[in-house]
């Protein structure tokens, strides 16, 4: 039986990660900084929490991250821990980037120390690459990023890279681009959407308020996305991938998707606010993910109309699941 350890297993991906693994037979240990207060309320919502043991670790300690390495002896370690939100990075820089390229580097560094065959993914960003135009970002784009949360992500991607090159360990960086579910957090955009849509379907009066709907991202699934997490650690060898749809729409587009599946004109509820706008932003975002399909067999399953329609149907389930209707 496999051992993976998923750092940030409270998250949204790391609780389909874990659903993921603990389907193909893994004995799963999920890392959070107190196991013993953290709800995990995802792992809940998907029924895997008795099958995840939930362990302790702080990956800005290293003394914390190479004991537990050396207690657990993963075959695989997932870091999906860190600050995940570009807009609140701006009001936590110093935390952003500790958390996210310091987390890294403990964890790249305790591998190292610990000489076990672990092999290590680093989730990622399409943040890196900042505003690319019309261009399809692809694993040799340069990086520009444009936001704190964009820049420790590319500081991360490249201790990676260079613990990959100096020390010849198994590690991958997936550069995911916007993948969204049920399990997003309300301060993430797509998620604020949806619930007020639905709860505007429900008879509230209120008026949806946000900021750049004209920004176009690459809109995916995220179950879709951490299979291919699991399948670069499945590679002979180790490699950065994109991860996305190859396919872009506006935020007005998935607004647009999110009230027309509660069959509502979102014209009549949305109004934007320019005090929303963040103070550097990506206009578009363009993603070419041939490689990931090349190599690793993997494609993305599920459109931006997809996620939309599905993030809906779960927030009226939820709903109806509390009473609330």
């Amino acid at each position: 039986m496999k051992k993976a350890l998923i750092c940030g297993v409270s998250g949204q991906d790391g609780a389909y990660l874990a659903k993921l693994l603990v389907g193909k037979g893994y004995e799963v240990f999920g890392g959070s900084r107190d196991a013993q207060m953290s709800s995990f309320s995802n792992l809940k919502e998907l029924a895997i929490k008795d099958s995840v043991q939930c362990v302790s670790i702080s990956i800005n300690d290293f003394r914390s991250t190479l004991q537990t390495i050396l207690k657990i002896k993963p075959d695989e370690i997932y870091n999906l821990a860190g600050q995940s939100s570009v807009g609140l990075s701006f009001e936590q820089p110093v935390e952003t980037l500790e958390s996210i390229s310091i987390g890294t580097l403990n964890l790249l560094e305790a591998i190292r120390f610990s000489q076990l065959p672990i092999r290590f993914y680093n989730a990622g960003s399409s943040e890196c690459f900042g505003d690319t135009g019309k261009i399809a970002a692809d694993e040799e784009t340069p990086f520009r990023p444009r936001s704190p949360y964009g820049v420790a992500k590319a500081a991360a991607f490249w201790q990676v890279a260079n613990y990959r090159e100096a020390y010849h360990l198994y590690a991958c960086t997936g550069i995911l681009f916007n993948h969204e579910s049920p399990l997003r957090p309300e301060r993430f955009v797509t998620k604020k959407i949806v619930a007020a849509a639905c709860r505007i379907a429900q008879g509230s009066d209120e008026i949806l308020q946000l900021g750049n709907i004209h920004i176009a991202r690459d809109w995916g699934w995220s179950p879709d996305y951490v299979e291919a997490m699991w399948l670069m650690l499945q590679q002979e060898i180790p490699d950065d991938y994109v991860i996305a749809t190859g396919h872009t729409q506006t935020l007005q587009e998935f607004i647009a998707c999110v009230f027309a599946a509660l069959h509502l004109d979102w014209q009549k509820y949305v109004k934007t606010d320019e005090a929303l706008y963040r103070p550097t932003d990506i206009a578009e975002g363009h993603a070419n993910p041939a490689k990931a399909q090349k190599i690793l067999g993997w494609q993305a399953q599920h459109t931006m109309a997809d996620v939309a329609r599905k993030m809906v149907e779960a927030e009226m389930n939820e709903k109806v699941r509390r009473n609330d209707i």
